[in-house]
């Protein structure tokens, strides 16, 4: 895709994402967007353009620290809880209660009794949400083994990228395997009907954006807008399928 023609497409998303909040915000409806995946896959760079014209006052980005010693008393989701969508929000979370899935089993930051306790309630916790009336949209970001590197380098290389870089990013090339294990089992264990996973192939930033923009888009299902904008492409985004885990689509 030519550098004018994704600027077009991007453009054209973009106002489709205003409208489609506008109206969110007349109807009172709660949107919960949770963005998950590896590191380098993209959740900045994409929340960046789906946020980039979003009314400020109905839309946060919510990107929690490491727990304090309080929070890590409490029960689990409770943190989170806190930061729920009201009426007319949309809320996004960069990295959610899917760390206890993923980093945390990977790493050892909690118990194994912990984990199975949050892949055991995940599911419920989250058909809890749906009947708040929030609607859950959940995005895997998946990369290449390969370009997961070339972008780590870059990283270390680019000044401007300081902030990005974490005493963890060492660990996702050492520790790849073990990630696909966590990432495998928890796809597995809390994809749903009510809170399903979209996976996107972001080893082509631009296409793994418009993908993303046009899922939600899709999930916001609001009619009648002033632009068309097209599907999603099958072969960057799709629903998570058992069958994807073994057939080549997403990175192992």
């Amino acid at each position: 895709m030519s550098k004018k023609a994704y600027k077009a497409e991007l453009h054209t998303l973009q106002i489709a994402l205003v409208e489609s909040q506008a109206r969110l915000i007349a109807q009172g409806r709660k949107v919960l967007i949770l963005f998950e995946g590896r590191d380098t896959a993209g959740k900045d760079g994409s929340i960046k353009r789906v946020t980039e014209y979003m009314a400020p006052r109905h839309t946060r980005v919510i990107s929690l620290p490491k727990p304090s010693d309080r929070e890590l008393s409490q029960w689990y989701f409770q943190r989170y809880v806190a930061h729920l969508p009201a009426a007319g929000e949309i809320v996004i979370f960069n990295r959610s209660w899917y760390n206890r899935a993923g980093v945390e089993v990977v790493m050892g930051f909690s118990s194994l009794e912990e984990q199975s306790d949050f892949i055991r309630d995940v599911p419920a916790f989250e058909a809890m949400l749906t009947e708040a009336g929030i609607v859950p949209i959940k995005i895997w970001l998946d990369i290449s083994k390969e370009e997961q590197a070339r972008r780590l380098e870059a990283r270390v290389e680019d000044p401007l990228k300081h902030f990005k870089t974490s005493p963890l990013d060492g660990e996702a090339q050492k520790r790849w395997h073990a990630y696909t294990e966590a990432r495998d089992s928890m796809l597995l264990r809390s994809h749903s009907t009510h809170a399903p996973w979209l996976i996107v192939a972001t080893d082509n930033k631009k296409q793994a954006r418009l993908n993303v923009m046009r899922h939600l888009v899709e999930r916001l299902a609001v009619r009648n807008l002033s632009v068309d904008t097209r599907a999603i492409d099958p072969d960057i985004a799709f629903m998570f399928e058992p069958e994807a885990l073994i057939d080549g689509r997403m990175a192992r």
